[in-house]
């Protein structure tokens, strides 16, 4: 300590020549000695100390604040936050086997496989969701008919499909009719069939609705009866489907010969447009009207449906158990009148392997009310599909699944 200082609280009171330097005398007068307060080193040391503790002290509380923060915002959280739903079920793909994009089965196939779809993730119905089966998520399948459907179905390919009722009938029972064809001609799909044996894993969900064979022809072509098919061009339906075996018997039972015509076997979209550019005369479908591809090429040129009628159609429903089906006028534009001709039941098929409570589960989607708005607003052969027809022209066992759904809706299936 300077011998010319003295301690004051801590602090010294230092000449200005310990903090400035010598400063000059003024004349007559001695220079002020202002009075400087500064620090000893000990207590700037306790001063950092205290610095330090303080700071401390300040970090621990904030550390004490932030976990308090957080635990509080934690306890919030668990509290409303919503209690966790039930783990979602696993999606289950469902196949419908349909047909032609442009024919009935492959639309009506699409509606229904939106009914009964209910994807994992998906709203519930009522809150405007999905009302189908839940982790179901069902599609319909492109195919060449439903003779490849019922072979689809009875190997395990998929898991469902439309089939036409006399279809079903010669798969499921090996027995299918015999028919002819021209030299070169594709081999019918009823051939195929019988290859394969009875196809005894099929079983129904449900009938659909009424399809028809349909007869369409150009207007200019003059073809008004069965009659006039000799040596015209005349699609058959493509090689495996039911539309070819269909047309094979309306001709045999007309007393027709296919090597009487120019037969050729397309795809129904092919058929379509080649009659519309003049490339054929007539095409054979089968299918719930409006068939799409019927209403396409009418809307594009005239055509006329040719009825199937009198004797043949006599021997087509004693021989072989097809029903007369009525295509009312206005049903495909240009064309007024009714038209007469056989046809089947479509049907709902899976196999006897798939699970009775999926199939349940099925049958009660598919008649619930959600069901019928889409139907009702979709296709206009969906409007045909009525809970009161449900088990109207099955040719094949039902499901026990489907079973237990209608008896427990009040119907008394034989089944």
């Amino acid at each position: 300590m300077s011998g010319n200082s003295e301690a004051q609280n801590g602090w010294l009171r230092a000449s200005p020549r310990a903090i400035a330097g010598t400063r000059p005398r003024i004349a007559g007068n001695k220079a002020a000695r202002p009075t400087v307060l500064t620090k000893s080193a000990d207590h700037r040391r306790m001063d950092r100390e205290q610095a330090r503790r303080a700071i401390a002290r300040r970090g621990r509380n904030a550390g004490a604040l932030l976990r308090a923060a957080a635990a509080a915002l934690l306890a919030a959280t668990t509290l409303a936050a919503p209690v966790a739903a039930a783990p979602e079920p696993a999606p289950r793909f469902f196949r419908i086997a349909a047909a032609s994009t442009t024919g009935t089965y492959f639309v009506i196939g699409a509606e229904i496989a939106n009914a009964i779809s209910k994807p994992p993730g998906a709203r519930d119905c009522a809150h405007g969701g999905s009302c189908g089966v839940a982790g179901l998520v069902a599609v319909a399948q492109a195919t060449q008919g439903s003779i490849e459907n019922a072979l689809l179905v009875g190997s395990g390919q998929v898991e469902a499909a439309f089939i036409a009722a006399d279809v079903a009938r010669w798969a499921y029972s090996g027995r299918s009719p015999q028919l002819r064809s021209c030299r070169g001609a594709p081999e019918s799909g009823t051939a195929l069939l019988a290859k394969s044996g009875a196809i005894s894993n099929l079983r129904a969900i449900a009938a659909l609705f009424p399809e028809g064979v349909h007869l369409v022809a150009r207007a200019d072509a003059k073809i008004k009866t069965l009659a006039d098919l000799k040596g015209k061009r005349v699609a058959m339906g493509e090689p495996g489907s039911g539309t070819l075996a269909e047309a094979r018997l309306v001709l045999d039972a007309a007393g027709l010969s296919e090597c009487r015509l120019k037969p050729q076997y397309p795809r129904l979209s092919e058929s379509a447009a080649q009659l519309e550019r003049g490339a054929l005369d007539a095409f054979f479908v089968t299918g719930g009207e409006p068939v799409p591809a019927i209403n396409d090429v009418a809307s594009m040129i005239p055509v006329r449906l040719v009825p199937v009628i009198g004797t043949a159609r006599t021997k087509l429903e004693r021989q072989f158990g097809f029903s007369t089906i009525t295509i009312p006028g206005a049903t495909y534009p240009g064309i007024d009148g009714d038209i007469q001709t056989i046809g089947t039941t479509a049907l709902f098929v899976v196999s006897a392997d798939a699970p009775d409570e999926l199939v349940y589960e099925i049958t009660k989607a598919l008649w619930q009310d959600a069901t019928r708005r889409i139907l009702d607003n979709g296709h206009p052969a969906g409007r045909r599909i009525r809970f009161e027809n449900a088990l109207k022209g099955i040719t094949i066992p039902l499901h026990p699944g489907a079973l237990r759904y209608y008896k427990e809706a009040g119907l008394n299936p034989q089944n």
